[in-house]
């Protein structure tokens, strides 16, 4: 008799367990990680949880363009390439899937650990409905006989004649190479012209990419300008306060200032051992979902002082010129930056960055010195300067410098940065339109899309800091 009720109870705990595997996706997940990596550890957490709400919530058609930013070794390849179109599929064979990261190789992982998933004892016990076609069983695609697959291809890889309901991309760049933009402008445009494309319904179907941040241009920062997305994201330690939604549930769970996400995956010493490693820029990225450390990466935020007047008394005005010859969008504005100096402090007058054919950037080059009185200019003695300094040395009678650059963009910014630190750079106190900007390429740098600001920045620094040491040396003889 009590082995009859023992083995009742046996069977309603697996009816039970059965029931919430096919409703619940975070419970889901949890044997999915358990599937494909038995050898290790399971830690819940609440972050996986949010992720799996967002993605019924994306299933339930609440959500159709979703981003979810979170470091790496989280669980997101696994929660968003793996469980969920196993569980899509189970719950309806027809669904039609495509997934793609960065490799063929990567894409080829996530799709064969799916495939166990739906080929192990207890999915076909939960999910019996699914039959996989034998002629469509393969490492990038398999298919159910009521027509539904998961088909895995890569940025940049062929899927001709595909289409499906949903559409999953997971690391659209190697971090390794996110620094290319040639990398991060291919991923973006094969996203964009090609992947998005294939969406079978414009109406129902959905959209998700999740990844960890790289670059300020990146794939996710690329589809945020374009607008229209749900982003979730999930820094590795809050730096605020922070609410992050549950869709399904209406529950916001709350992050104070120095939460970490998961410490029992990583704590304050792995941290430190990722800081180290990785570098703050990386780290920022990755770790922070922010391409840029908060506050500033070689320019902090706090090491700019702000003016409400200027001083009175002689008036020194000096213009610096990063030019550029080519109007179109795809290349880099001119930038000029207007400065006054004073023995000790250089003064922020305005910033004037426009996209100029060389016939216009010469006029403005004319007018701009003009309209501030400027007694030097500088220009970079390069292939898109040199036309400039020998045209108006010929044409003007404007004090016209020739700089010749004697490193590369990221040395030139770390010479200067200490001029700054100083706080001898001063910056309006009251709003200027060019402002945000400015401190926003200052800030980003070197990972944001321009760095004109920076270059006319640095470059004025640079020969106003030589400047202020010669008069010293001449003061002291």
């Amino acid at each position: 008799m009590r082995s009859m009720q023992s083995s009742l109870a046996g069977n309603d705990r697996e009816r039970i367990l059965d029931a919430a595997l096919r409703q619940d996706l975070s419970c889901f997940t949890r044997k999915v990680f358990n599937t494909v990596d038995p050898g290790t550890e399971y830690l819940p957490n609440w972050h996986i949880d949010c992720i799996s709400e967002h993605l019924i919530a994306v299933t339930q058609g609440q959500i159709r363009q979703l981003i979810i930013n979170i470091p790496p070794r989280a669980m997101k390849s696994i929660s968003v390439s793996v469980a969920w179109p196993a569980w899509l599929i189970g719950r309806n064979p027809s669904t039609k899937i495509m997934a793609s990261s960065y490799s063929k190789e990567l894409s080829l992982k996530h799709s064969t650990d799916c495939r166990l998933v739906v080929e192990s004892d207890w999915y076909k016990r939960i999910f019996p409905d699914v039959v996989l076609e034998k002629d469509q069983n393969t490492k990038s695609k398999f298919q159910t006989t009521q027509r539904g697959f998961r088909f895995a291809t890569s940025v940049g890889g062929a899927a001709t004649g595909e289409g499906g309901n949903i559409l999953i991309v997971d690391d659209p760049v190697n971090p390794m190479e996110s620094e290319s933009a040639v990398k991060r402008i291919r991923a973006n445009s094969w996203f964009s012209q090609t992947f998005s494309s294939r969406l079978n319904d414009k109406k129902k179907g959905a959209m998700v990419v999740v990844m960890q941040r790289l670059h300020e241009n990146d794939l996710s920062g690329y589809l945020k300008e374009k607008g229209g997305w749900y982003c979730l994201e999930i820094p590795l330690i809050a730096e605020k306060k922070t609410c992050v939604h549950f869709p399904i549930s209406a529950f916001d769970f709350v992050r104070m200032p120095g939460d970490i996400l998961h410490e029992e995956r990583m704590g304050k010493d792995e941290i430190a051992i990722a800081r180290v490693n990785m570098g703050e820029y990386g780290f920022a990225g990755q770790y922070q979902q922010t391409p840029a450390p908060s506050g500033g990466g070689i320019f902090k935020e706090k090491w700019f002082r702000t003016y409400s007047s200027l001083p009175v008394g002689e008036r020194r005005i000096v213009q610096s010129w990063d030019t550029a010859f080519k109007p179109e969008e795809i290349n880099d504005p001119s930038c000029c930056t207007t400065w006054l100096v004073t023995n000790e402090f250089f003064y922020l007058l305005d910033v004037t960055v426009e996209r100029m054919i060389y016939p216009t950037l010469k006029a403005k080059a004319i007018s701009h010195a003009a309209a501030w009185g400027a007694q030097e200019i500088l220009i970079e003695d390069k292939a898109s300067g040199q036309s400039l300094i020998q045209d108006l040395k010929k044409e003007t009678l404007l004090s016209v410098i020739a700089i010749s650059p004697d490193a590369d963009k990221l040395t030139r910014a770390s010479v200067i940065s200490p001029i700054i630190e100083a706080g001898k750079v001063l910056i309006p106190q009251e709003a200027a339109d060019w402002l945000p900007d400015y401190i926003k390429e200052m800030l980003l740098f070197p990972n944001a899309t321009n760095d004109d600001r920076v270059d006319s920045t640095s470059q004025f620094l640079k020969w106003a800091s030589a400047q202020s040491q010669r008069l010293v040396r001449v003061r002291s003889l």
